[in-house]
């Protein structure tokens, strides 16, 4: 009797855990993390993409082809399991199955249930456990403890032609400000030095809750709070930028020098089917005027290479204006021809060998670009947050780059190093590659 309640206390415990996967962005990791969160509260035991949980959360990504191919992969794989009786339950969540709820059910019914991009409640229901409304904004963080994405806003009212994320996130909906210095104080209390502000469109926050945008005023809230050095600014939507965002960046020295703000492309021809609402001049002109106002400011793009109907004319142009603006950060997409966006009754006629042919140009151009930019911080002592300990070496950032996206500092760990992961060190960089800076602590 003793030896058969044992074995069902064990089965029981074994039954409370879940293993949470995430696919695609930032924003996708934070809705990961706040349904960790959840869970938690509910006594589950859980973890981020490990362990032999017999209940598997797939939060999936279906923002382009790569991506939603990923994502069945990845659910395949776990129905796999599943029937060979590794795992128990597998559901999916996040963009993908927003979008293609009926098409998934219908291909892959084996899945116990499909959940969109905001249903978390009636997921964890499923799960049998309660949404705690007094846990908004409390997260289970799967990043290293020191760093941490915060979400401002959810959705987009933006109508860019060749995107499918309005369909899958639904409109803007700004997160309030007063819940999002709270958020910031939480984290740092957890050991958070670094936040990163993520939207879909960052420049949109505020509109639709306090009748303008207000990320300047964000910013100078979430700069006061006690402890955090460093705050990072992404996805900031070019046309219509409000300039009050850089004055806040110059005024708080624990606001990063750093800007992510996604152009897709600089020809007017392509930026006017694309509806980005800018112009090639007014681009150049913003730009300039940011590095004005900032100097030394680091700056990110994305840009989007074989939208139908881009000439080979169009795309030099964009090759040339990348060689002469320097950005110091760069990323390519190939476009993807998605159903129901605006670009879908266009002619996807720009074939994928030759997208991938200009996405491999723009990268080289901007591998040349990156090197002559860091080879010119060779000598110079920089501030430098480290990430982890690699093989032979710490690696960690400046305030010029993002974790995972951007350049990273190695220093070598011997017996000569004082530096530790999750602390700030001054290092005097000695040598530069491509992407990577290299140097030695300043003692």
């Amino acid at each position: 009797m003793h030896l058969f309640y044992c074995e069902l206390k064990t089965k029981t415990i074994k039954k409370n855990r879940v293993n949470v996967v995430t696919l695609g962005c930032s924003k996708n990791l934070v809705d990961s993390e706040v349904l960790m969160a959840q869970l938690r509260a509910n006594n589950y035991e859980v973890k981020h993409e490990e362990g032999d949980a017999p209940i598997v959360v797939i939060n999936t990504c279906g923002f382009i082809d790569n991506a939603k191919q990923e994502s069945i992969d990845t659910i395949l794989r776990y129905v796999e399991a599943k029937k060979n009786g590794e795992i128990d339950k597998v559901y999916v969540t996040g963009c993908l199955s927003q979008r293609y709820k009926p098409e998934l059910e219908r291909e892959i019914p084996q899945v116990d249930g499909y959940f969109g991009t905001r249903d978390m409640p009636r997921l964890l229901k499923t799960l049998k456990a309660d949404y705690k409304h007094e846990l908004v904004g409390e997260r289970l963080l799967t990043t290293p403890n020191h760093y941490a994405y915060v979400k401002i806003s959810e959705g987009c009212d933006r109508k860019c032609s060749f995107c499918a994320i309005p369909l899958m996130r639904g409109g803007h909906i700004s997160v309030p400000m007063d819940k999002l210095v709270t958020q910031a104080q939480g984290l740092v209390k957890q050991g958070v030095k670094e936040i990163m502000l993520i939207a879909q469109d960052l420049t949109y926050y505020g509109l639709d809750m306090y009748g303008k945008r207000n990320v300047a005023e964000l910013i100078h809230k979430l700069a006061d709070v006690d402890g955090l050095d460093w705050i990072r600014l992404h996805y900031a939507f070019p046309s219509g930028f409000p300039m009050d965002i850089i004055d806040a960046i110059k005024e708080h020295p624990n606001v990063c020098n750093y800007l992510d703000m996604p152009l897709q492309h600089v020809s007017d021809n392509v930026l006017k089917a694309m509806r980005r609402g800018i112009t090639k001049e007014k681009s150049t002109r913003l730009v300039e005027t940011i590095r004005e106002k900032v100097p030394g400011i680091a700056m990110r793009t994305t840009f989007l290479v074989g939208y139908p109907g881009e000439t080979e004319k169009d795309f030099e142009q964009l090759v040339s204006w990348i060689q002469e603006m320097k950005f110091d950060r760069l990323g390519v997409f190939t476009y993807s021809h998605e159903e129901d966006t605006h670009a879908h009754k266009a002619v996807d006629d720009v074939s994928a060998e030759v997208k991938k042919m200009r996405a491999k140009i723009l990268m080289d151009a901007q591998r040349e670009i990156s090197q002559e930019l860091n080879k010119k911080k060779v000598g110079k002592t920089l501030k430098v947050l480290f990430d982890r300990k690699e093989g032979e070496y710490f690696v960690g950032r400046t305030e010029y780059d993002s974790p995972e996206v951007d350049n990273e500092v190695h220093v070598k760990a011997d017996n000569d190093t004082y530096v530790r992961v999750g602390d700030f060190a001054n290092i005097k960089i000695t040598s530069a590659e491509e992407y990577d800076l290299f140097g030695k602590p300043v003692k």
